[in-house]
């Protein structure tokens, strides 16, 4: 990855729908050259796609709870299992696998209502097995960023 690399992901990390001529434009290069170092960043995994960002607020999903869960084991199965059972829920947004003292995973949820949460969580609780569980819900959202922080990828240039 070069500066021209890290301009375009900086560019399409912010905006993912400029067009393939402003962003050529915006980092100094030709469309094709453009066209290309994308294609070469798809292909590589550094680029995982493009996607439109929502308003939760707006779409009625005014509720944000994090779940701490504690397992007694943590066996492969078990594991295949848990990922498994978080995929069939929409409403999970987040899951973290944590160390240190506490829970082993976090869950980040979004729902309606404190009553759907509710129904949820007695679906969840009878699809995974687990020793303890931990809620928090959010009293309010004061930062909430998809922007990943690339300062440690700027290459002096001599």
């Amino acid at each position: 990855m070069d500066n021209i690399d890290l301009a375009l992901i900086k560019q399409m990390q912010t905006s993912a729908d400029h067009s393939l001529a402003e962003l050529s434009r915006r980092v100094g290069i030709s469309k094709t050259a453009c066209w290309n170092r994308i294609q070469r960043m798809e292909e590589q995994g550094l680029i995982l796609g493009k996607q439109v960002l929502l308003s939760r607020y707006a779409l009625g999903l005014q509720v944000v709870v994090f779940l701490s869960i504690t397992v007694g084991r943590h066996s492969i199965d078990w594991v295949d299992k848990f990922i498994a059972v978080v995929e069939q829920f929409p409403e999970i947004v987040e899951v973290h696998r944590l160390t240190g003292e506490g829970a082993d995973y976090q869950l980040k949820i979004v729902c309606p209502s404190i009553d759907s949460y509710d129904l949820f969580q007695q679906k969840l609780i009878g699809k995974i097995d687990f020793t303890s569980m931990s809620t928090k819900i959010s009293l309010k959202q004061i930062k909430d960023s998809y922007l990943l922080p690339l300062s440690h990828l700027e290459i002096e240039i001599k």
